[in-house]
């Protein structure tokens, strides 16, 4: 018999960990909300008919946020056939808010006590059999990342869901409210099944629209329902959503010490506590951040990540170019199929993959410091940056995580639960370098800038910079006005990082990469290696010199945009047209338009090619800058799309992202150009100068929208 068993319960509990330990799947467990953001399946690894199911984190069954929308909907409409409500043991009262929740749903119910091992390191001792018979059902402590416990909580949720009931739910509202609620019952109990009959009372108490919407009930009977829930607000003095929230905290603050003895001392700073002064110190914090994460990139791209990069390119990609180019000339190949294979496609595709060593390096710092618990300090610190222009603190998690990858950082926007926040975050996240972008900030940085060690770090800091501006500027617009969400969560205690999940982080994102170099990027190669080589010459269509090609009438024709930019060369604007399908096609193409293969080394031969696709290093370092901030790849592009689920917005983000990138770009070149005396005054700087003084009219202009709503809300 097939069985379906949902794990649920808050962000950073340990669902994820515990899902891969049963499942043995490798999915990224992570210290802040929004990495799980959908439903992920798997089976049980030691019966194939169990299905387990990773629901998103959530605080509550209330719809707020789109993970919460996604459990909820899934728990009360598809109904697994048990639940396993995992708990961080070492906050039982946070916690126990879901579980009162999960347990209205009378779905049979086992709970996991995780960290226990923390719990007893700390000296506490709960006592589980006096918890389970407080909240009725049975309870099993476990220490998710060591593993301990699961396969005593597996066989008691498989128990469980064999029985297909569950006993009486504790009483958790008492006197006018639970009277209130039990006639709520008896208007719907036509309406809804008797499984749910206790959880759509209750959300009908709270005046829940969604719940309203789904069950359509008769004028007279919502009078009716509403009537009770006035004479209760009447009698408790409160609005009957704070009434249920109330109730609930009172259960569980009867529950928690009759179950729980804390360690006398306990009150005392932990290890935690005393790093978080210096971290999260409001003088000190954001310095340590910058000194963190220019650490990061320095020795990822200028030193180790350098080293790695140049075996990779020297050594690997050019005996595998090597290899090929003499085994087909053995082999009787026309000169054109050698030029594709040796030249196209591995050189192509050599020039983004012998960046590999270096995206790993700096994943596997970011993964470090993710699991430490490090990067949940720098949302919480990023917070009361981002409120001051007017962004919610959970928007820096999708920016985080997009430093890796903008597809799952624009996923991430799901737990901002303001959907003018979620648009604009949408909009901006994808302006932080992400993974695919490093190779470009490589190319540049070394074989262009001489190995410039301040690049890499000046692009990510000049990332946060841009959002930071472009936030400004749109929420002072109608379309983006408004206060921003509050920002809640939980800090996770600091410990050693997991070999595992660190590799594994590593692995999944630098896979993801090589996936596409062996998928879009090598579609991509060979057909920029045919546009290259082919065109019409002497009346004719044939192979011909890279001039005539037919890259070079479609980079020309449009290259008068870029002039202005400083790249004005087919060859440089053919490489930017790549990067629209995948950022890292932009070296590719570079890679085969050069005629040298694989990019590699700082020699005078390979800096003379690129000096034909940019006149000066400021042009190159413009050409960077509009490419890292444009609109990202398809796959990005694609997922935004999906996430907005309104095309005008969709289009409105688009044409946001590359009219800003290319005035970014304008304002670099002309005036930087001016300054340095490599540009000289035109119509083009008259242009750059206004489009700055325009941003900076936007940028400290008084915002309308909120001396509205103050003056709207004196009178």
């Amino acid at each position: 018999m097939a069985i379906k068993i949902a794990l649920a319960g808050n962000p950073n509990c340990g669902k994820t960990t515990l899902f891969n330990a049963l499942t043995g799947s490798n999915q990224y467990v992570g210290n802040w909300p929004g990495v799980t953001v959908e439903k992920k399946d798997g089976r049980l690894k030691t019966d194939k008919t169990i299905t387990i199911q990773d629901l998103p984190g959530i605080y509550s069954l209330s719809p707020y946020t789109m993970e919460e929308v996604v459990t909820r909907r899934y728990l009360v409409n598809e109904r697994p056939d048990a639940i396993i409500n995992i708990i961080d043991a070492t906050n039982l009262e946070r916690n126990l808010y879901l579980t009162t929740q999960l347990l209205e749903l009378h779905i049979p119910t086992i709970i996991a006590l995780n960290m226990m091992d923390i719990v007893n390191k700390n000296g506490d001792r709960i006592d589980v059999p006096q918890l389970s018979k407080e909240l009725g059902c049975p309870i099993v402590p476990i220490s998710a990342l060591k593993g301990d416990g699961s396969e005593e909580l597996i066989d008691q949720a498989v128990k469980v869901a064999k029985k297909r009931t569950m006993g009486d739910t504790p009483h958790v509202y008492s006197g006018s409210v639970e009277h209130a609620i039990a006639h709520i019952e008896e208007s719907i109990e036509d309406k809804v099944s008797a499984n749910n009959l206790r959880w759509y009372a209750v959300k009908f108490f709270e005046r829940d629209e969604k719940v309203r919407e789904e069950i359509k009930l008769g004028a007279s009977v919502l009078s009716e329902i509403e009537g009770h829930i006035e004479d209760c607000e009447k009698e408790m003095d409160d609005d009957a959503e704070s009434i249920i929230i109330n109730q609930r905290y009172e259960y569980i603050n009867r529950v928690v010490p009759k179950a729980i003895e804390r360690k006398q001392g306990h009150e005392k700073l932990t290890l935690s506590d005393k790093i978080d002064r210096i971290v999260t110190n409001r003088v000190l914090a954001l310095p340590i951040f910058a000194v963190v994460m220019f650490l990061v990139y320095y020795i990822s791209v200028t030193t180790i990540g350098d080293i790695v990069t140049g075996w990779t390119n020297d050594v690997f990609v050019a005996g595998i170019q090597d290899w090929a180019s003499n085994g087909l000339t053995h082999m009787g190949a026309s000169d054109w199929v050698i030029s594709l294979v040796s030249d196209g496609i591995i050189g192509g595709l050599g020039a983004p993959i012998g960046f590999a060593p270096q995206m790993a390096i700096v994943f596997f710092f970011l993964a470090l410091l993710e699991d430490c618990g490090y990067m949940a300090r720098v949302a919480f610190i990023m917070d009361r940056i981002f409120r001051r222009f007017g962004l919610s603190g959970k928007s820096f998690i999708p920016f985080l995580i997009s430093s890796g990858c903008g597809v799952p950082g624009i996923m991430a926007t799901r737990t901002i639960e303001n959907e003018k926040d979620r648009r604009m975050t949408m909009m901006t996240t994808t302006t932080i370098p992400c993974g695919a972008k490093l190779p470009v900030i490589a190319t540049i940085a070394g074989y262009i800038a001489g190995g410039a060690w301040w690049v890499a770090p000046a692009m990510y800091f000049l990332g946060i910079g841009l959002v930071i501006v472009y936030c400004i500027i749109l929420k002072k617009t109608k379309m983006f006005e408004g206060d921003p969400a509050p920002f809640v969560m939980e800090l996770p205690a600091y410990h050693a990082p997991s070999p595992k999940s660190v590799l594994l982080s590593v692995w999944e994102r630098v896979w993801a990469f090589l996936k596409k170099a062996g998928t879009i990027l090598f579609l991509c190669c060979a057909v920029m290696w045919f546009l290259g080589n082919f065109g019409f010459a002497g009346g004719s269509f044939g192979l011909v010199d890279a001039e005539d090609s037919l890259l070079a009438v479609i980079g020309g024709a449009i290259a008068f945009i870029f002039k202005p930019l400083g790249f004005g060369t087919w060859q440089a604007v053919a490489s930017s047209l790549s990067g629209f399908v995948a950022k890292e096609g932009i070296v590719s193409t570079m890679g085969v338009l050069s005629g040298l293969g694989e990019i590699e080394g700082y020699s005078a031969a390979y800096q003379a090619q690129f000096a034909a696709f940019f006149p000066s290093m400021l042009a190159a370092f413009s050409f960077m800058v509009f490419n890292l901030f444009d609109s990202p790849c398809l796959a990005a592009l694609s997922t935004t799309a999906k996430e907005m689920n309104n095309r005008k917005f969709f289009w409105y983000s688009v044409l946001f992202q590359n009219v800003s990138a290319y005035f970014v770009s304008l304002i670099v070149y002309q005036i930087g150009g001016l300054i340095l005396g490599e540009v000289s005054f035109g119509i083009a700087t008259v242009v750059a100068f206004i489009v700055l003084a325009f941003v900076l009219y936007l940028l400290f202009r008084p915002d309308l929208n909120k001396k509205a709503k103050v003056a709207l809300e004196k009178n």
